[in-house]
């Protein structure tokens, strides 16, 4: 397997009540800082290898955050994806971070417009790579992923926490599969994503991402889908920053449709069409995000960088405090 560089700082923030949250970061820690939300399933370190030397060359503090129930993070339910921003910006209080870009992928959708929706004067613009869109509610739309998700939800309601234990476990003990696994999966993927997860440094990325993803991993994916199929508390329409949106038309995962549905209902949305893409796939276009993202500081916030304001707070443990 092809090594990896693990991130320049790694560590957990505390957050609400007795919780606390992971990150991981990359790329130049005194420039423009670019949060970035991981897909369902995934945790910190699931950025690209490329994205983060892009960071370091263009000036970019990029930082991933586990959800809650991942990696370094305590499990937790949210109600509605809306409470996520206020764990977010504990982290980039902490961090001492003022303004910033984000981006999601896939799951990391709706809470990356959750925080751009709470916080317009601190989040400078959103990327979305094939977000999950709204299941209920006015902005609802229908199929995909989180159609079976939907379905699946008054059943993980009651079970979703000892399945999410009972999976984790199995992931434990297939630590020596996990390479195969990724094969597989590439192997009944849409052939973007086969191609994708071909690529020596993607399945190096997705390996380490999934072996650190902690011993409770598979309970954020639940806790995701009980998020995505309420209300998330907000409405679309009432994101007032900038989105940019990249989404395959053969994402078998999210449909193409669902990209195009919730950026028609963004005040100031733009829709980047991926002819041939899927899923995954969409991860080609981590760079150009990066700068896309990037691009809204000097139109934004009046100044060309300066992402961090201040020190790490001592609510900070690093990796070695926390074992990672």
């Amino acid at each position: 397997m092809m090594s990896i560089e693990r991130p320049q700082i790694e560590g957990s923030v505390a957050v609400g009540i007795d919780r606390r949250m992971g990150f991981a970061e990359y790329g130049d820690p005194n420039g423009r800082s670019i949060i970035w939300l991981h897909g369902t399933p995934g945790a910190r370190r699931q950025i690209p290898i490329e994205a983060r030397v892009h960071a370091a060359n263009r000036g970019i503090r990029l930082i991933g955050v586990d959800r809650p129930g991942v990696g370094s993070s305590t499990p937790y339910r949210y109600r509605a994806v809306s409470e996520f921003p206020d764990d977010l910006l504990a982290i980039a209080d902490t961090l001492g971070i003022g303004r910033f870009g984000i981006v999601g992928l896939s799951g990391g959708g709706p809470y990356t417009l959750a925080v751009a929706h709470a916080v317009p004067d601190r989040v400078v613009a959103a990327g979305i790579l094939g977000g999950v869109a709204p299941t209920v509610g006015p902005d609802a739309i229908e199929g995909g992923a989180m159609a079976l998700g939907s379905m699946l939800a008054p059943m993980l309601r009651v079970a979703g926490v000892p399945l999410g234990r009972m999976l984790s476990s199995l992931l434990s003990v297939a630590r020596p599969i996990a390479e195969p696994a990724i094969t597989i999966y590439g192997q009944l993927s849409p052939n973007a994503d086969r191609e994708l997860l071909a690529r020596p440094e993607f399945r190096a990325m997705f390996l380490d991402d999934l072996l650190s993803g902690g011993s409770r991993r598979m309970e954020a994916p639940v806790t995701d889908v009980l998020a995505f199929a309420s209300d998330w508390g907000f409405r679309v329409g009432d994101v007032t920053v900038p989105v940019r949106w990249w989404h395959g038309d053969d994402d078998n995962i999210i449909p193409f449709e669902h990209g195009a549905h919730v950026v028609s209902l963004l005040p100031d949305g733009k829709l980047y069409h991926l002819p041939g893409d899927s899923h995954l796939s969409t991860l080609n276009q981590a760079c150009d995000i990066l700068d896309e993202v990037a691009a809204f500081w000097e139109v934004r916030s009046g100044r060309p960088a300066g992402g961090r304001t201040g020190s790490l707070g001592p609510g900070v443990l690093n990796e070695t405090q926390v074992g990672i």
